[in-house]
């Protein structure tokens, strides 16, 4: 059966449950993730299965779990931690930036940290500003981590996979706005690798990058983009570290145009990377400046009306697209 589809939210449950039932060195920690199967149910069924010695449920001491888990790693385990909003980065930088990053550089290469630090990202929730952040910027600056940031059930069963069979250890972004959302997801076992774009529509007119929740959003606007003659390129990078810089590059050349679309905060962020490997690799090619579009840089409100207009929408990048094609 290839035609079956899952959500977002079972794509990684099948991914990590067959990835547990492959290797016994993978066992998943956190908060919540046990009985609970976390607050979005993402992990439910999964301790009845594997045990409470592989599925483990830990005190709310992010840092101390997660150092848990680099230790784990760096002794022959292939740990899973779940930090459940990526808002809690900021308790556990220390492990991933400076310790799991450079433990393999600071022993010469004699030792790994194959590890998977799972976390979420997206507003819109109504959660506030303290679990509603998008900072995978904050990771994908940092040598020696690899950053993967699915947008579809397909995307985050075959990359949650490749992250749990990497040597290095891994930063996991899901929406989690995006748990319910459906798409095909083959049954057999398949990977994507790390560092290859995926082109989600192709087009001539202009290129709109988009990662994560904003893919939807992109292919929403090339939709209305497509009704006033304008044909859109929508390309999902899949992984912020490594970057596929050559198929963005490739797209802005022939289209001449490009939007960079993405849910972190505008400022110093995810978009103006991939905006500048564009201006750089496309610029004798490019009619018009690369834009970008992020998260407003305001804390992320909790008032429906105006957390809504803080993250960009499928007209706010059909307006800008407009534009640029001077239509």
């Amino acid at each position: 059966m290839h035609d079956r589809e899952l959500t977002f939210a079972e794509a990684i449950r099948e991914a990590l449950a067959e990835e547990m039932r492959r290797d016994a060195r993978v066992f998943i920690i956190g908060e919540d993730v046990a009985e609970a199967g976390t607050p979005f149910k993402v992990l439910s069924g999964l301790v009845e299965e594997f045990g409470r010695d592989r599925v483990i449920d830990t005190p709310i001491s992010e840092p101390g779990f997660s150092g848990i888990g680099v230790g784990a790693a760096m002794t022959g385990m292939r740990p899973v931690v779940d930090i459940m909003f990526g808002d809690f980065l900021g308790l556990v930088m220390d492990q991933i930036a400076n310790q799991a990053a450079k433990v393999h550089y600071m022993s010469g290469g004699k030792l790994s940290v194959p590890m998977v630090f799972r976390t979420t990202m997206g507003a819109t929730r109504r959660s506030a500003a303290q679990h509603s952040q998008s900072l995978h910027a904050w990771v994908s600056h940092i040598p020696g981590l690899k950053v993967a940031i699915p947008s579809t059930p397909y995307d985050a069963k075959g990359l949650m996979k490749t992250a749990i069979r990497d040597n290095s250890p891994v930063v996991f972004f899901e929406d989690k706005m995006m748990y319910k959302l459906k798409g095909v997801v083959p049954s057999d076992d398949y990977t994507i690798p790390f560092g290859v774009a995926d082109v989600k529509r192709a087009g001539n007119d202009i290129t709109l990058v988009a990662t994560s929740s904003m893919v939807q959003v992109a292919l929403g606007a090339a939709d209305l983009l497509a009704k006033i003659g304008v044909s859109a390129e929508v390309i999902d990078p899949r992984t912020t570290l490594p970057l596929d810089t050559s198929t963005l590059i490739e797209s802005a050349k022939k289209t001449s145009r490009a939007i960079v679309i993405d849910e972190g905060y505008e400022q110093y962020g995810v978009t103006a990377e991939i905006a500048s490997v564009i201006a750089d690799g496309a610029f004798y090619y490019l009619d018009a400046p690369v834009k970008r579009m992020g998260a407003m840089n305001v804390p992320v409100p909790f008032s429906p009306v105006l957390e809504d207009v803080t993250v960009p929408t499928e007209q706010m990048v059909f307006e800008m697209a407009k534009r640029l094609c001077g239509k």
